[in-house]
């Protein structure tokens, strides 16, 4: 039976919610650190209490992220790790020794800071600017939990870009690129290269920065930016490699070679190729941080890994039929999940649901998820930036054809709808060889998981 009377903390939440809501949202950028710092200046530098991994790229961000608080919370160390965008609350991004926050301890922190936040708020608009955004805000949170926790180490993984990043402030010892593709180009700039420079902003004087595999587009600025400031490379391809891969029940046994070694047999519960190489990334960073370019135990090493979560990276929500959400919203997303898709599920007829933002490449998406999907209904997430479902359905028409194209307008119809389609494609009992992909966006794999009932 619910409560008559919500509890005094959801109340206390709902508020801090609806604050935070009148700010700027994470999409209207004001590409300046320096609202950030003048908090972070008052509250005594909370940043600066503890070290810090900093983690940046186009795709493969959280994961890598996730994937180096768990091999650094393994070796005894207490962590914390901001995240973003989050799944059902914003609370969820900011997260200490494995937890997130509870809606009661957001609280608590918002309250700490809030005065200090109205003194950086009124000083920017006095000088004729906005107030914190609430991602800028959210940052202050996470770097003041960190502190008070207090933690040993922070994993930051950027908003967007790098260079103005609020996460920026941070002074890492140990820095991280993922591959960099094309993406939030109204921001980041149109080309790879442009993208690219604003991503090697995070690379500071002297430190460790562990480089994925580029384009040369995109490795160019990064040099260049390594160079100047006198940072410590580990590139793949050169001191790293993933030398062997297979598929596992529930994930994959890689083998993966660092400046320390190779480290053999090590379950990665996470599917796909691209996941492989985050997890190699995230091994050296962690090398890096620990024992400074050392190999790290063996036994450490393997539960580290075993105990790594990574929600909506072709995550199998239900069964019967199969139904997997993934949060690719982008080409080069997509061609890392079709290939997962492919060589970890066996599954002959696929019927996506996608729902994109209105500023990404959909035609760029959908073409490459076309090859592995029979049919594709198309709908719209919570999210007001959410493209139109009739606006997506014309461009899906173009690369599926008029036949395998479904239109609904609400998500709950959409999976019924992909559902029903999965198992009418089904001759051998229902779920079997058959499945529905949810996708497109981080807000439709989230809108999903509530509707499936995911926590």
């Amino acid at each position: 039976m619910a409560e008559p009377y919500p509890r005094p903390v959801d109340a206390a939440f709902e508020a801090v919610r609806r604050e935070l809501a009148t700010r700027a949202p994470e999409f209207d950028i004001d590409p300046t650190m320096a609202r950030v710092q003048r908090v972070l200046e008052l509250l005594g530098d909370p940043h600066r209490a503890y070290r810090a991994v900093h983690v940046t790229g186009t795709n493969g961000k959280s994961s890598t992220a996730r994937i180096v608080e768990r091999l650094v919370r393994e070796h005894g160390l207490r962590t914390g790790l901001f995240t973003s965008p989050h799944m059902t609350s914003f609370a969820e991004r900011i997260a200490v020794d494995g937890e997130p926050l509870t809606e009661e301890r957001f609280v608590e922190v918002f309250e700490d800071v809030a005065p200090y936040i109205g003194v950086a708020d009124r000083e920017s608009q006095e000088a004729g600017g906005p107030r914190l955004s609430f991602f800028e805000v959210l940052t202050v949170m996470a770097f003041a939990a960190f502190a008070d926790a207090p933690v040993d180490v922070a994993i930051v993984e950027v908003g967007m870009g790098g260079t103005w990043d609020s996460t920026n402030v941070v002074d890492a010892e140990v820095s991280v690129i993922t591959p960099v593709a094309l993406d939030h180009e109204r921001w980041l700039g149109s080309t790879v290269e442009e993208i690219a420079t604003e991503k090697a902003g995070i690379i500071k004087d002297g430190a460790t920065t562990v480089l994925a595999e580029q384009s040369d587009a995109a490795l160019e600025p990064i040099l260049a930016r390594a160079e100047a400031v006198g940072a410590h490379l580990v590139r793949e391809g050169i001191d790293l490699e993933v030398v062997d891969r297979r598929v596992a029940v529930g994930g994959q046994l890689v083998d993966l070679r660092t400046p320390a070694g190779v480290y053999t047999e090590i379950f990665v519960p996470l599917h796909g190729a691209h996941q492989a190489h985050n997890a190699l990334l995230a091994l050296a960073a962690t090398e890096a941080l620990i024992s400074g370019g050392r190999a790290l135990g063996a036994q450490i090493v393997e539960a580290g890994f075993a105990g790594v979560e990574v929600p909506g990276r072709l995550e199998l929500v239900r069964t019967s039929p199969t139904v997997l959400v993934d949060v690719a919203h982008n080409p080069a997303g997509a061609e890392a999940l079709v290939g997962a898709l492919e060589e970890s599920f066996s599954l002959r007829h696929v019927v996506a649901v996608v729902a994109v933002m209105a500023d990404k490449d959909a035609e760029g998406l959908l073409s490459v998820l076309e090859p592995a999907v029979a049919e594709i209904v198309v709908t719209r997430n919570s999210s007001s930036r959410s493209a139109e479902p009739e606006d997506l359905a014309e461009v899906a028409r173009e690369v599926f054809g008029e036949e395998r194209v479904h239109v609904t307008d609400r998500l709950d119809e959409a999976l019924q709808v992909a559902a029903d389609l999965a198992e009418s494609g089904d001759d051998q009992g229902v779920g079997v060889g058959t499945g529905v992909l949810v996708t497109g966006s981080v807000v439709t794999v989230a809108d999903a998981r509530i509707l499936m009932r995911r926590p």
